[in-house]
């Protein structure tokens, strides 16, 4: 046998290197963030957090204790620039501050950040104060989330929720029942802008289209985390084309 020679290069992600903790119910966070976090040099691994399938307030507080073993799945290779936590009433539940303690606990993270986290930082990025608010929570979820955008400073200008307990059957709200969702919330009251919450909802190809029926920004769980990630590495984000928040710079 013949011992070959071989030369080592960079890693994969030595532009950037992201670390995801996707739940273990969400079926679309995943598809979502392969069209967003990607480029030369860019790199994002994937792990997985036990939950349950009913989305409660106690259901999501069980969650912190898995944090740290779920980030420690992610490869160790080399440090991560940012890793994200893709649940969005988790983060409520649990607290961005517990969050990102638990992540670090299993993974050297240089940033890390969440759904809620990036929700806020994009209403910042954009100038929103006036929100209108869509989830598929059940009422204490969303009541939750509700109060943690108004500490944030949010006014929550109209509000909607599916009330669907079952993050499976969240996955499979259809399109254009999360697009007649934004517009029908958008009508209650003036507003800057609709969030669409929950990482679980299939929402990243309505944004573009569902912004130009409604002359303003929509948010959604997933484009916010993934866009927050991507600013928080200082990668560009202003050619990707899911929304008005792409073009909002950090």
């Amino acid at each position: 046998m013949t011992r070959l020679p071989f030369d080592l290069g960079p890693p994969l992600g030595h532009r950037a290197n992201f670390g995801l903790i996707v739940l273990r119910t969400d079926e679309t966070i995943e598809h979502e963030a392969r069209q967003v976090l990607q480029g030369d040099g860019v790199a994002h691994y994937v792990s997985r957090i036990p939950c349950e399938t009913e989305v409660t307030m106690d259901a999501l507080a069980r969650m912190e204790a898995e944090l740290p073993r779920s980030a420690a799945l992610l490869p160790a290779t080399h440090p991560y620039d940012v890793v994200g936590y893709g649940c969005t009433s988790g983060a409520t539940r649990i607290g961005p501050d517990k969050v990102a303690a638990g992540v670090r606990a299993g993974i050297d993270a240089r940033a890390v950040t969440d759904p809620l986290t990036a929700t806020i930082a994009a209403c910042r990025a954009l100038g929103i104060t006036r929100l209108g608010f869509v989830t598929p929570y059940l009422p204490e979820v969303s009541d939750a989330m509700r109060a943690a955008l108004t500490a944030a400073g949010l006014e929550i200008a109209g509000f909607g929720s599916m009330e669907e307990p079952s993050d499976e059957r969240v996955a499979r709200i259809e399109a254009h029942s999360l697009r007649a969702a934004i517009l029908s919330v958008a009508a209650q009251a003036p507003c800057d802008a609709v969030f669409l919450a929950c990482t679980n909802l299939r929402a990243l190809p309505i944004i573009a289209e569902t912004e130009a029926e409604l002359g303003k920004p929509v948010l959604t769980s997933n484009q916010a985390l993934l866009w927050h990630m991507m600013v928080l590495a200082g990668l560009p984000t202003e050619l990707l084309p899911f929304g008005a928040l792409m073009r909002a710079g950090g």
